[in-house]
């Protein structure tokens, strides 16, 4: 998708803050945080949005979240953290490539918003 921000982020050419890349996922730091640690984690293949998730691609859904793991670990986020993936503009999606916000550094208390 040449269009699309986070192919390019994905690609080297815009610059991001990574802070985790394997053969599947690739994580930065978000350039708006709205926490203390705002990490944004995307697989490398481009996915529209999770309405676009199927048989053929639910694995890498799999490794988004086995990065995530990693990621929470190795930013001491050991009292929790948050996940949250927008899907459409309904949803508040502004960039249509799937994405997870890992969001953590401070408590959220038992709201979703």
């Amino acid at each position: 998708m040449t269009d699309c921000i986070f192919c390019s982020i994905i690609a080297g050419k815009i610059p991001s803050q990574k802070v985790y890349e394997d053969e599947y996922v690739y994580a930065f730091r978000d350039i708006s945080p709205q926490a203390p640690v705002h990490i944004l984690i995307v697989p490398k293949v481009h996915i529209e949005s999770a309405t676009n998730i199927n048989s053929d691609n639910a694995y890498l859904v799999s490794k988004c979240f086995e990065a995530i793991t990693k990621i929470a670990e190795s930013e001491n986020l050991n009292d929790g953290f948050r996940v949250i993936t927008n899907s459409g503009k309904d949803a508040g999606q502004t960039v249509f490539h799937l994405h997870f916000h890992l969001l953590g550094g401070r408590p959220f208390g038992a709201g979703l918003v």
